[in-house]
C-alpha cells in the first residue's frame, strides 16, 4: 500500500473542499466513476471545478429518467429509487465497468472506485423534506481484490431542494476524502463527513463499513458515535450487528418496545418479552407478520456510570444479538419521545412493556417541565394513539407485596390522570408472569460477575452465562474499541 494513504500530517487542520478535491484530483493513482441521481451531480462539480479532474474522474452520469435509469442498472421489484439496494447496484455496475474498461496492463497502479448517490430532496408542499443514500466502493492498494466499501443514509433538514444539493455534495466530497486519507480512523472520520456542513441541516442515521481495511470495525460502535455526535436521535443495528436503517424497519409495522440497561439481560427481561408478546400478537388488530420487537437503551442509560464504556455497550449487544434481537439506541429519555419517534413512520399498533417503575416515572412531573403544556402535553402525544402499556409487577422487597397496575403508587396530584388512562384500558397488567425469577436485578448479577461471585448463571436466560463466561463480558476495564 502506498505510503501516502497510511497518515495523514500535511492536512491535520480541516481542509477547505477545494483543497480536498484538488488533493484527491493531483493524486496520480486515485481514478473513478460518479453516479449521481435525483440531486443533480454536485459531488463530481466539486471535482471538475476544482481542476485536475481529468486525472480522477473516469465518467460522471446522473441518469434521471426512470426508463434510463433501469435500463442501466436494472428494474428494482419494488419499483423504488431511493433505496439501499439501488445505490448496491449503482455501485457494483459502475465498479464492474471500471475493471472492464480500464487496463490494469496500461495503468498498473491506479486505485478504483465508484461513489454513488441516490436521493430525494424536498417536494413542492414542503411536508416531505427528503432522504438519501450515499455510498462509495474503492480500493486502497491495486492488488486488493475484495473491495472496501461505506454505504450511509441522510435525512436532508434544509427548506429548499438548491441548498439540500449543496450539502448533499459536500457530503460527497468528505465521504470520498475520508475513505482515501481517513479509513485508518473510522470515528474520526465520522465526524469529518460534517466538515463544512452545519448539523442543523443533515442528519445521518445509518452507516455501515465493510471490506478488508474496515475488518475490525464493528459497525454498531459506529452506530453509537452517530448518536454521541448528535448525527441522529436513534439508530438500529440487527441480530447479525449490521446497522439498519430505522424507518425501513419500523415502516407501517406493529411495534413492541421493550426499555432496559440488559446489564446484562435477565430471566425477567426474557420474561416482559414473551409475556407481553404474546399479548400483544393476541390483539386482532396486529398482524404478526408486519411486528416488530425492539430492545430500547437510552443513551442516558450508557451513561448511568459517567462516560459511555464502549467495551460495556458492546458487551450488551453481543448478548441481546445472541438471542436474535433488534436493538435500538436512542436519546429519548422520555417514553413520549420515543413514541413520538415510532409515530413518525407507522400508524400501526404500538406497545410498551415496562416494569412499575418505570409506570411511576411516567407520571412524575419533573420530567415534563420543560414543555409549555407539562406532563398533560406529553401525555397527549404519549397515548392519543394506538399505544398500549403492558406493566411487569414488582415485588416490594420490604413488604413482600406485588405491585400492579391495581395498587402502584403515583403522586397524589397524578392520581386521577392515571385513573384516567387505567380506566380506558392503556395499561394493562402481565398476569401470567413467573412469581419464582422476582427476585432478580442485573445490577445485582452484573455485581456478583464483576466480584467473580458465584451462583448468578442460573439468573439469566438459557446459554447467556456460557457466552458471558466464553467472552468474559462485563469484566474488562473500561476501554474504547475504535482508535481517535
Amino acid at each position: 500500500m502506498s505510503s501516502v494513504f497510511k497518515r495523514d500530517t500535511a492536512f491535520e487542520n480541516i481542509p477547505s473542499i477545494k483543497a480536498k478535491t484538488l488533493r484527491i484530483n493531483l493524486n496520480p493513482d486515485i481514478y473513478g466513476t460518479f453516479a449521481e441521481i435525483g440531486a443533480g451531480q454536485e459531488t463530481a462539480r466539486h471535482f471538475f471545478r476544482s481542476g485536475g479532474a481529468s486525472g480522477t474522474i473516469a465518467k460522471a452520469m446522473s441518469a434521471y429518467d426512470k426508463q434510463f435509469s433501469d435500463a442501466i442498472y436494472g428494474v428494482e421489484k419494488d419499483g423504488r429509487y431511493v433505496t439501499q439496494p439501488r445505490l448496491k447496484t449503482m455501485l457494483s455496475h459502475e465498479m464492474r465497468l471500471m475493471e472492464e474498461r480500464i487496463s490494469r496492463e496500461s495503468h498498473p497502479d491506479r486505485l478504483f472506485f465508484s461513489y454513488a448517490n441516490t436521493v430525494a430532496t424536498i417536494d413542492f408542499s414542503k411536508r416531505y423534506k427528503g432522504h438519501g443514500w450515499v455510498g462509495i466502493r474503492f480500493q486502497l492498494d491495486p492488488d486488493q481484490k475484495e473491495l472496501d466499501e461505506i454505504i450511509l443514509h441522510v435525512r436532508f433538514k434544509q427548506n429548499e431542494a438548491r441548498l439540500q444539493q449543496e450539502t448533499l455534495g459536500i457530503l460527497g466530497v468528505n465521504l470520498i476524502y475520508g475513505a482515501f486519507y481517513k479509513y485508518h480512523k473510522p470515528k474520526k472520520m465520522l465526524k469529518y463527513l460534517y466538515d463544512h456542513i452545519d448539523k442543523d441541516t443533515i442528519e445521518i442515521d445509518m452507516i455501515n463499513f465493510s471490506g478488508p481495511n474496515f475488518k475490525d470495525v464493528d459497525n454498531r460502535l459506529m452506530s453509537l458515535q452517530l448518536i454521541k455526535n448528535d448525527m441522529t436521535d436513534a439508530v438500529m443495528f440487527g441480530p447479525d450487528g449490521n446497522n439498519l436503517l430505522p424507518a425501513a424497519v419500523l415502516y407501517k409495522k406493529n411495534i413492541l418496545a421493550l426499555r432496559g440497561s440488559f446489564r446484562p439481560v435477565t430471566k425477567v427481561n426474557l420474561d416482559m418479552f414473551e409475556k407481553s408478546y404474546d399479548i400483544f400478537v393476541r390483539d386482532a388488530a396486529v398482524n404478526i407478520e408486519k411486528t416488530i420487537v425492539i430492545f430500547e437503551i437510552t443513551l442516558s442509560n450508557l451513561k448511568a456510570s459517567g462516560e459511555i464504556d464502549e467495551q460495556d455497550f458492546m458487551d450488551r449487544a453481543e448478548l441481546l444479538c445472541s438471542m436474535g434481537q433488534h436493538v435500538m439506541i436512542s436519546k429519548f429519555q422520555e417514553y413520549y419521545k420515543l413514541v413520538e419517534y415510532f409515530n413518525n413512520y407507522t400508524k400501526q399498533r404500538i406497545g410498551l412493556t415496562m416494569g412499575v417503575n418505570n409506570l411511576v416515572d411516567v407520571f412524575d412531573e419533573k420530567y415534563y417541565r420543560h414543555l409549555s403544556g407539562g406532563i398533560l402535553e406529553a401525555f397527549g402525544k404519549l397515548f392519543f394513539k394506538d399505544l398500549q402499556v403492558y406493566l411487569y409487577p414488582m415485588k416490594d422487597s420490604e413488604t413482600g407485596q406485588i405491585m400492579t397496575s391495581n395498587n402502584v403508587k403515583v403522586h397524589p396530584r397524578m392520581k386521577e390522570l392515571y385513573k384516567f388512562f387505567k380506566y380506558n384500558g392503556k395499561v394493562m397488567d402481565i398476569i401470567d408472569y413467573d412469581p419464582e425469577i422476582m427476585h432478580i436485578f442485573s445490577r445485582d448479577v452484573l455485581k456478583k460477575i464483576t466480584n467473580g461471585e458465584e451462583g448468578w448463571e442460573e439468573q439469566l436466560p438459557e446459554g447467556i452465562a456460557e457466552i458471558i463466561k466464553e467472552k468474559k463480558l462485563f469484566t474488562r476495564k473500561h476501554t474504547k474499541l475504535i482508535e481517535e
